[in-house]
Parts: structure tokens; sequence; C-alpha cells
């Protein structure tokens, strides 16, 4: 299985899957990324779509590549996508040539979000998660609450350490540069973040990101820890336990 992150929009990643002969996509929020690497590979067949929630710029290019491929959309089965889809739900699966995705419920930064998990053979598990995890940050809360957002990291963070993330958005400069604002002292954290400057100096994208790096340097897998709660607990009186805790440490990011 090879991996590829296309480009698309300002800032966003349509992720493509493929193993020579059928390719998969994430999140096409644009099909001319799409339809472009599928010109220039033309033994490829589009085969399968999986969206992890309804935003557009997740779902802008879907019903076009459908059209133009006949490709099978798979989604979260309690949002409106802009084309027919199977819908999937928490422990659901995807079988895909060979390869089976987990479907894990991740609401929070919209109200049915969802991630996909797969481990390819002989390689490091993959991590499909939308705007819910970033590298060094997380969603913002559009429909869900802190309490869910926390929980669906923590059903994230329980995946194994060797995971790549595959998050749909290059903010990992923007997430590391408040990270350090929280937790300045974590060396880890300041390893990563001049690691991640070189690539994005070179234009290179910083993901896919082992999951072990996020549990050492993101804040919002972190929140419980001494160093991310006394720092909030600082800035916000509301702060009394981990769920107030993490929904002060979103806030403060979202006025950063």
């Amino acid at each position: 299985m090879k991996l590829i992150a296309l480009p698309a929009f300002s800032d966003n990643y349509i992720w493509l899957l493929h193993n020579e002969h059928h390719a998969l996509v994430v999140d096409p929020g644009d099909s001319a990324p799409v339809m472009a690497w599928l010109q220039q590979h033309p033994g490829v067949q589009l085969d399968t779509i999986l969206v992890t929630h309804h935003h557009a710029d997740h779902t802008g290019g879907i019903a076009d590549l459908v059209a133009q491929t006949q490709a099978t959309v798979w989604g979260p089965a309690t949002e409106v996508l802009p084309t027919a889809a199977t819908g999937l739900r928490q422990d659901d699966l995807v079988h895909w040539h060979g390869l089976t995705l987990n479907v894990h419920d991740v609401p929070g930064h919209t109200a049915g979000h969802i991630a996909f998990w797969a481990q390819p053979a002989g390689q490091a598990p993959l991590l499909f998660c939308g705007d819910t995890l970033f590298s060094g940050g997380c969603g913002r809360l559009f429909e869900g609450t802190p309490a869910q957002m926390l929980d669906s990291l923590d059903r994230l963070a329980a995946l194994p350490g060797n995971t790549r993330v595959c998050c749909a958005h290059e903010y990992t400069l923007s997430n590391l540069k408040f990270a350090l604002a929280v937790d300045p002292d974590n060396s880890s954290l300041r390893t990563y973040a001049q690691a991640c400057a070189v690539l994005r100096q070179q234009n290179k994208a910083t993901l896919p990101v082992p999951l072990s790096t996020e549990l050492a340097i993101n804040p919002f897998l972190r929140s419980r820890s001494h160093a991310v709660s006394t720092a909030v607990r600082q800035r916000d009186a509301s702060a009394l336990d981990e769920v107030t805790t993490f929904a002060a440490l979103r806030s403060w990011k979202n006025q950063f």
C-alpha cells in the first residue's frame, strides 16, 4: 500500500491510498487534485471514497469523482453528504482489497464525525482522522461538546503508538506555536517544532506523524498532564476538572 497526501485549497490534504491497481481517497474536498493524479497513473482505478465528516472542504469533490469514476462512497451514518453513501458507525468495518478499515465515532468537531484506522500488511497502521486530531492540535468544536471531543481524543490516543496520523490539514506550525505557549518546557515539543519548521521551509508536509509523537507533544492529548493542566488553570479559574480544563484549553486556542 502506498500513501500519498494530495494538497488541496490552501492547507487541506486529500489522502490517497493505492496498491498499484486500485485507489481510495479520504475527504476529497476538491476533485481536481485527485483526477490529476489518476490521469498521471492510468493503471490505477479509484473505486472507494471515505468521508470523515460533512464539511464542504472534505466533501466538495465527491459528486464529480463519483460521476467520473463510479467510486463507492462510505461516510458517517448521521451526517448528510452530497451523494449517496453507505453510512458507518462505531465498530463498522470497510473491506478494501485485503485491507480492513475500522470505524471509530469521534464526535466533537461535528456531531457525527468518524475516523478510519487500518493495519496494512507489513506497514505501520494508518489513521484517517479528518478534523478531529491535528498534529499539535485538535479541531474546533462546531457541533460537539468538550466532553465529547475529550472522549474522542482518548479513543484515538489508545491506538497503537506507531499509527501514522493522517490529518486533513497542514495546521502543524500554527498548532505548535500555541503548544509551546502552553507547554514551553516540553523538550520533545521543542525538538519536534524545529523539525517541522525545516520541513515547511522545504515545502514538505509535516504529515503523517506517529501517534507516539502526538502523545508526547500535543497539549490536547496531554490536557490531564501536570504541565498542561497547570498552565490552563493558572489562566482560567473555570478549569476545575478534566472536562472544564480541556474546554478552557480549547477556548485558549480559539483566542490565540
